[in-house]
């Protein structure tokens, strides 16, 4: 049959006769939108690269040139701006969705890897970007960040000034982030066909966590059309703050063109980098704030061996781990409130116990509740 022949073959069987759990919800379909938001990401990057100029001078004007006078040039740059947002908000709802329902934990493991590699490029990508239409807080936003890396001992200097391409940030430094921000997105493809590969060799996760190898319908024509749904629903959003409200995530200091010489009086990212820049603020210290930042990523990437493998790995049976779960996310929305607040009292307080509140839910209070859950299990399966 046609089914079974070539590229044909790798098709049915990861889009049509790829078995799924009977029992996943619509969460399950934010995976999906995240990779459609990318590829809506590189399509609309590439055509605004044609006409975006990277020098000090004009990168500016020439997205105002974008903006004005290009055919349809607002509508791609408005799609590309609210689409970083987009995604963004896909990838949080995913991560989350799956502390919630355990897919990090083997065997299911090194997905959960891939898939934290693949949130702090993004994040990575997403500052890139910020730079480039070289506004005010395109401008100082790049300075503050950059200078981070002099905290690194002996080598922090040498890092900055490879990062600025001199000794300031400037044109140089515009040219290598244009650079970083158009290459990184297909590595964040190949990343993603990747994570794919492992979600299909592992299977889905279901809402119960527990196995369903026996208890499964195929994704075609059972799936797709939830997914169609969740699809729809979710960029039909999409195109309401294109059209309707454009520049209500953005930052309106960034809509003034970039002056060295006068500093904005409260400089912050965009919104998605919001919970990071307050864990690195909370620290005083400009190299444990680093530390700090990057340690948010990597307790993350660590967690599925720092709690044991559960036979049911879901909160839905889990009532603490459920209810602490709330506590986190709350915890941190909380820091990207803060992200966006002036240092000072009584935020910095805040944000350092939403900071310790944050590594102490993953070192601590999840890998010991996870291991009491273990224990009980193990004892109400002898008796």
């Amino acid at each position: 049959m046609w089914k079974k022949q070539g590229l044909l073959r790798i098709f049915n069987n990861h889009l049509v006769d790829y078995p799924s759990p009977v029992n996943v919800n619509y969460f399950w379909s934010i995976g999906s939108i995240a990779g459609i938001c990318l590829g809506i990401q590189i399509i609309s990057g590439v055509f605004l690269a044609m006409h975006y100029v990277p020098h000090v001078d004009y990168a500016f004007f020439s997205v105002e040139h974008i903006m004005r006078d290009v055919n349809n040039g607002w509508f791609f740059r408005y799609v590309h701006a609210n689409g970083a947002s987009m995604m963004f908000i896909a990838l949080y709802v995913h991560l989350f969705k799956h502390l919630y329902y355990g897919s990090y934990m083997r065997p299911r493991h090194l997905l959960w890897v891939s898939g934290v590699i693949i949130f702090l490029i993004t994040v990575v990508v997403g500052f890139l970007g910020y730079v480039l239409p070289w506004g005010q807080m395109s401008f100082w936003g790049a300075t503050v960040i950059t200078n981070l890396f002099s905290a690194v001992p002996v080598l922090g200097k040498l890092i900055v000034q490879f990062l600025w391409g001199g000794f300031a940030v400037d044109n140089p430094t515009l040219n290598r982030f244009l650079s970083l921000h158009f290459l990184l997105p297909f590595v964040l493809a190949g990343l993603s066909i990747f994570h794919l590969i492992l979600l299909h060799t592992d299977g889905n996760n279901n809402p119960l966590g527990i196995s369903s190898k026996f208890h499964f319908i195929y994704f075609y024509p059972y799936f797709y059309v939830k997914d169609l749904f969740a699809g729809f629903s979710y960029f039909l959003m999409f195109l309401l703050f294109v059209f309707f409200f454009p520049n209500s995530l953005g930052e309106s200091d960034n809509y003034i063109m970039a002056n060295s010489l006068v500093t904005p009086t409260h400089i912050v990212p965009e919104w998605y980098l919001l919970p990071f820049y307050a864990i690195l603020r909370s620290i005083p210290d400009k190299l444990g704030g680093v530390i700090a930042m990057v340690g948010a990523f990597i307790v993350l990437g660590l967690l599925p061996w720092l709690t044991p493998k559960l036979v049911i790995k879901s909160s839905v049976f889990r009532p603490i781990t459920r209810i602490l779960f709330w506590f986190i996310l709350v915890d941190f929305i909380l820091l990207g409130w803060i992200g966006q607040n002036v240092a000072e009292f009584p935020f910095i307080e805040i944000g350092q116990f939403l900071t310790a509140f944050y590594f102490i839910y993953f070192i601590i209070i999840l890998p010991l509740l996870s291991y009491l859950e273990y224990i009980f299990c193990i004892e109400a399966i002898t008796k």
